[in-house]
Order: structure tokens, then C-alpha cells, then sequence
């Protein structure tokens, strides 16, 4: 299947508890349809101190499912689709639906 989402995309949570809120794609996970979102879905966790990481209370990026967010359009910055289309050049394009623009990456 086609990414449709990578790393590097900028885009908007759609539901649950970050609804709204827009950040940078750090990492994707595929097999479990899942990505981290830079400042959302953050957690609280404890992490035990060893040799070279200082121990405490840290704040954590989680995974969030795929179907809870959405590209930003990059006319606009509203949530948009994805769309795949070739160029006249013959080379497969990632497009946001809303706006018909080609998404870089």
C-alpha cells in the first residue's frame, strides 16, 4: 500500500483527546497503522535512571492511529486527503485533494 502519510508530513488531529492540534510526523510504524506526532498524544512516564540518562518523571510522544489524523493541506493548512497521481514526467505524485496541490516529499 501507498504511504500516504511519511515522516516529515505536517498534519492535524481529527479525533480524540488532541483534537485540533497540528504537529510534525517523527516516526511512522506501518504494521500497526500507528505514527508519533510531535507534541500530541503525549504521556507521562516513568524512567528509571541508568549510566548515561538522568531518572524521573518524562514526558513522552505516543503513537497515534492513522485514522485520527490527517495531512494539512499546503495551500491552506486545512485537513485534506491524499491523492496519487503520475506526472507528465511518468513519476507517481502524492496531491492534496482538497486543494489540488502536489505534496512535497
Amino acid at each position: 500500500m501507498a504511504a500516504r502519510i511519511k515522516k516529515g508530513d505536517t498534519v492535524v488531529v481529527i479525533a480524540g483527546k488532541d483534537k485540533g492540534r497540528t504537529g510534525e510526523v517523527v516516526r511512522v510504524i506501518p504494521a500497526e497503522n500507528r505514527a508519533v506526532v510531535r507534541g500530541v498524544n503525549v504521556a507521562r512516564r516513568h524512567q528509571r535512571q541508568t549510566a548515561n540518562t538522568q531518572g524521573g518523571i518524562i514526558a513522552k510522544e505516543m503513537p497515534i492511529h492513522m485514522s485520527n489524523i490527517a495531512l494539512t493541506a499546503p495551500g491552506d493548512g486545512k485537513p485534506t486527503k491524499v491523492g496519487f497521481r503520475v506526472n507528465k514526467d511518468g513519476f507517481k505524485e502524492r496531491f492534496a485533494r482538497r486543494t489540488g496541490e502536489v505534496i512535497d516529499g
